[in-house]
């Protein structure tokens, strides 16, 4: 099934695509009550026989298929992505022992998710903004200290994930080395819809899932990858995000970006800020997964920062 939560004007419900139409549920269900109960499966065939009410896709509003997850974490599972990042930034050459070890992974902020349509705003004090073209797996069973080999059992489905990135707040984040802050929660695209893991089986090989996915601006393509090609899977970074805590119903875990899906990976400057393809008010970024859909948002100018009080002896900062 193709689950999606939508607004036809009355506030947000949740739904199942059928084709062209979308066939809903009572105003009170959302996915993320489906998850939790375990009732996602029985609901979406109560939806196909006998829908709350059925809408046009034409005449509603897309929102993101959980719009507030309890968790988002963003794995960093393509290696060659992290290796496009290093060259641009001029340091090449062999990783660290340490990404063969564990994969990495942060944790972002449900409040930033948005929709598959939604514009976006360049994140405030950022001349750097970039897209990252990604695949979000959505937890639909609890579990705690998972097995690699059973943890993708986990998952019920998958969505687009575009992981806005501000690249130079993202220098002041590393720089600070306690993680990723403002760099990373102005906007988390996830849609268009939560596609369940029976609906994707025709793209297994190989016991993997070997879905295309491709990202563009402003219609021309910046990159076009395959899931198969992760050096970690999802069920072993499901397992290690699981070690000595709960993965819960509505989790949503990022595969991390596929391999050139991300302006970093083109710059071609010493100089970070110089380089010109930047997103820019106006751009209209996509993302397409096959079995899944498209994204379709537009860039829209940040709002200005508030500068922060001066410290003795140094101006206000403006970050």
């Amino acid at each position: 099934m193709k689950w999606v939560t939508y607004d036809a004007g009355a506030g947000p419900r949740a739904g199942v695509l059928d084709g062209e139409h979308v066939r809903g549920l009572p105003p009170a269900v959302t996915v993320l009550s489906l998850l939790e109960s375990g009732g996602l499966t029985e609901a979406g065939e109560s939806a196909r026989r006998e829908p709350a009410e059925v809408r046009p896709i034409s005449e509603v509003r897309l929102l993101a298929p959980v719009p507030r997850p309890p968790s988002v974490r963003d794995g960093l599972c393509f290696l060659d992505h992290l290796r496009g990042c290093r060259r641009a930034m001029g340091t090449p050459g062999e990783l660290p022992a340490v990404w063969s070890q564990a994969p990495a992974f942060y944790f972002a902020s449900p409040a930033a998710i948005v929709g598959p349509y939604d514009d976006v705003a360049i994140s405030p004090g950022s001349t750097a903004f970039d897209l990252e073209l990604e695949l979000g797996a959505v937890v639909g069973w609890p579990g705690r200290d998972l097995h690699p080999d059973r943890a993708e059992s986990h998952i019920v489905g998958y969505t687009l994930y575009n992981d806005w990135s501000a690249r130079d707040l993202q220098q002041l984040d590393m720089a600070q080395g306690i993680g990723m802050g403002k760099s990373k929660d102005g906007a988390i695209t996830l849609g268009p819809a939560l596609v369940t893991v029976d609906e994707l089986e025709p793209y297994r090989r190989d016991g993997r899932l070997d879905l295309e996915l491709s990202a563009d601006v402003n219609g021309t393509e910046i990159a076009r990858g395959t899931l198969d090609r992760m050096d970690w899977t999802f069920g072993e970074l499901l397992a290690y995000l699981s070690r000595g805590t709960e993965l819960r119903p509505g989790d949503v875990i990022g595969s991390g970006t596929v391999p050139g899906g991300c302006l970093l990976e083109h710059v071609d400057t010493p100089d970070l800020l110089d380089y010109a393809r930047w997103l820019k008010p106006g751009d209209v970024v996509s993302l397409h997964a096959s079995g899944i859909g498209s994204t379709e948002q537009t860039v829209r100018a940040a709002s200005p920062p508030i500068p922060l009080r001066a410290r003795a002896g140094e101006p206000a900062s403006t970050a």
